[in-house]
């Protein structure tokens, strides 16, 4: 699959009903996914297929991920936002 498509793909599971979230991961996709290394990219994905109420308390500093990849993944999207 081509980066592109890819991204396409990856922008539509941002979509999480929560503006907050969205617009989190979509600065995500827009800041560093291009240049991210395979494993972060990775990381990301796995991070998508969490619930959106564990993802907003990790990114509020609430909870912290037991896994140390989902972690790593947060903590790319917080310096996204930033």
């Amino acid at each position: 699959m081509n980066d592109d498509a890819e991204l396409g793909r990856l922008r539509w599971r941002c979509r999480r009903g929560m503006r907050e979230l969205d617009q989190l991961l979509e600065r995500y996709l827009d800041h560093r996914w291009r240049h991210a290394e395979p494993s972060e990219r990775a990381g990301f994905e796995r991070l998508l297929a969490c619930e959106d109420d564990q993802l907003w308390r990790w990114f509020l500093g609430r909870l912290t991920p037991e896994d140390p990849e989902i972690e790593r993944a947060v903590h790319h999207v917080l310096a996204a936002a930033d």
